[in-house]
């Protein structure tokens, strides 16, 4: 187990912390379920495989691989996120291990799980090289690091450029768009890994309206909600004009609703 020493880090950690714990994440993370079946259906997950879920929010890639009669260790760092997660698996009857956990700082010993697993999670980790190494620790050989990452130029990876514009992050933390790059995977892993596969997929964000896309990302996404309570009058109303630029940009829908492709990558890390 490793610990974060960078300041810059721990500071930026703790407002992540805040932020997620804000609005109601649940109501757009559930709306992403699909991601976590595709992951499991892209690594042809096997029922009994040891499984760890890091950053696991409220529980998308949990509750895939507990639904094919996985051993399931779920974890986060935001404990009303793994609650969200705990009732879900409850209402279901499905058995997880939920333990709070810090993806830089993993509480697992070596080469532990068969698959480690996050759907847009461990991406956001300000050490990313930290966190990284640390899934790989607790993998055992031959097993795999099965990731959900959007890419830099993806629906997502653009809104944070456009949070970007008004609240810049602080210097040296790099994008966590990267980690759905082949090259800063290949930095991550090269070293340790058997194979490196990426597997382009596409989610479709669906909502009622602009309007509604806005009060729903504005009320519950936690980092567009700590970015407008952040900024100034002036500020929000840049940021939700060019957001709602954005939309009108990418949505392929044309009777009023909003359907926007979000490009993300499946990315699978075999260890050697």
């Amino acid at each position: 187990m490793s610990t974060t020493l960078n300041p810059v880090y721990d500071a930026l950690k703790a407002k992540q912390q805040t932020a997620w714990a804000s609005g109601d994440y649940a109501i757009v993370g559930t709306t992403l379920q699909i991601v976590g079946e595709q992951l499991c259906e892209t690594i042809d997950l096997k029922p009994g495989s040891k499984v760890l879920d890091v950053a696991a929010g409220n529980g998308n890639a949990t509750l895939a691989a507990a639904r094919r009669f996985c051993d399931v260790t779920s974890t986060d760092y935001v404990p009303v996120l793994l609650e969200k997660a705990r009732a879900r698996a409850e209402a279901e009857g499905t058995a997880v291990n939920f333990q709070i956990a810090d993806a830089e700082n993993l509480p697992f010993a070596d080469n532990s799980f068969d698959v480690v697993m996050s759907t847009f999670g461990v991406m956001f980790t300000p050490d990313q090289e930290m966190a990284a190494s640390e899934m790989m620790r607790v993998v055992r050989p031959g097993g795999k690091i099965a990731l959900a990452n959007w890419t830099p130029e993806s629906f997502i990876g653009r809104v944070f450029k456009t949070i970007g514009k008004y609240l810049p992050p602080p210097g040296g933390v790099n994008s966590p768009a990267l980690w759905g790059t082949r090259a800063r995977l290949g930095e991550f892993y090269a070293a340790t890994a058997k194979s490196i596969t990426l597997t382009p997929q596409t989610f479709m964000f669906r909502y009622r309206s602009a309007d509604h896309f806005m009060d729903v990302f504005r009320t519950y996404y936690g980092p567009t909600h700590k970015a407008f309570l952040a900024l100034d009058q002036e500020g929000q109303a840049g940021l939700d004009a060019d957001l709602r630029a954005l939309l009108a940009e990418m949505n392929t829908a044309s009777d009023g609703t909003i359907v926007v492709p979000g490009a993300y990558v499946d990315a699978v890390i075999e260890k050697a």
